[in-house]
């Protein structure tokens, strides 16, 4: 009974009642705003990364982080193109706040050097002040042994860090020919060689990560049978609810829906998702992903990438009341 009561508010929320917080950069399949991470300061700021998308061979080109002091009203107050990273794409970035003149920045882009996802970060006194030269390595495929890893989310946990991301695993008995083929397009999650799962690394100081391995995985022939992306991750009491990304098949990687999972321990997950999406767009591929939430007093901020009536996705945001 406590688990239904918990779970109903989350299953019914409406994305149409949603409010719009970015517009893609153009109309049509291949152009998003969104793919957003949300940190709330002990403030009571709002400060939101994101990214735009334009089809390919523009893919991932901008980066912006905004401020917002009632968490639907946005100012833009710094901005990185893909051409500083000298990158093909740029894909979902987490910001942090260490202490008061310090927030951290992980930023996911294709590695010009093997064209794999990759994961740097950069420091700064402030998100208006971050410097694209001064990034250093965070996680990278070929240290942790995995053909790509990308959109970090991160969290403080008693002291330690955790860092949930997207990676693909090396196939079993992968040959070079196969390895270069994977990357040949610079984007390993759209190829179908592998698959997308979740990973956790750890960290004592938010620098150095310990990578741990797979924590939630696909399930092949259901919806999310490609993929499983853990996306946001909120404690409430007394289990961690998880908003992940699915897809049934490669040819969804780009127009995942987002299912929702429980855990304990953070490292086995009971999907409550079982038979289908917990929530979808009613317009086109019905995609709904990379939702963030943010619990802010008896609400919970719902930040997500939402696919729109001519394809393009925009940023939402739906607010939750939660008991």
């Amino acid at each position: 009974m406590l688990m239904r009561n918990e779970w109903a508010p989350l299953r019914l929320f409406d994305p149409l009642d949603g409010v719009t917080i970015a517009e893609p950069p153009d109309i049509g399949r291949g152009n998003w705003a969104g793919a957003a991470n949300v940190w709330f300061d002990e403030t009571g700021d709002f400060w939101l990364v994101y990214r735009l998308r334009k089809p390919h061979p523009h893919r991932g080109y901008l980066l912006r982080i905004a401020r917002s002091t009632d968490g639907v009203n946005f100012t833009t107050v710094w901005e990185m193109t893909k051409e500083q990273l000298g990158t093909e794409s740029m894909e979902r970035c987490a910001l942090i706040r260490l202490d008061k003149n310090l927030w951290r920045l992980f930023v996911s882009f294709v590695d010009p050097a093997d064209r794999r996802w990759r994961i740097d970060a950069m420091d700064a006194p402030s998100p208006a002040q971050f410097d694209p030269q001064k990034r250093k390595v965070t996680l990278t495929a070929a240290d942790i042994g995995v053909e790509g890893v990308k959109d970090p989310v991160v969290y403080r946990l008693a002291g330690l860090w955790l860092m949930f991301v997207s990676f693909s695993p090396t196939p079993p008995n992968a040959t070079e020919e196969l390895k270069q083929k994977m990357h040949a397009t610079g984007d390993v999650f759209a190829t179908g060689f592998s698959r997308s799962a979740t990973g956790l690394a750890v960290s004592e100081d938010a620098e150095k990560w310990e990578w741990q391995g797979e924590v939630f995985g696909n399930r092949p022939g259901e919806w999310d049978g490609y993929a499983g992306r853990i996306t946001s991750i909120v404690f409430h009491l007394p289990i961690f609810v998880a908003f992940y990304d699915g897809s049934r098949t490669v040819e969804e990687n780009y127009e995942e829906k987002t299912g929702i999972a429980f855990s304990f321990d953070l490292r086995h997950w009971e999907r409550v998702s079982r038979s289908q999406p917990a929530l979808t767009s009613p317009y086109g591929t019905r995609s709904l992903r990379y939702m963030s939430v943010v619990p802010v007093g008896s609400e919970w901020f719902c930040y997500y990438e939402f696919c729109r009536p001519d394809g393009s996705h925009e940023l939402r945001l739906s607010r939750v009341e939660v008991n």
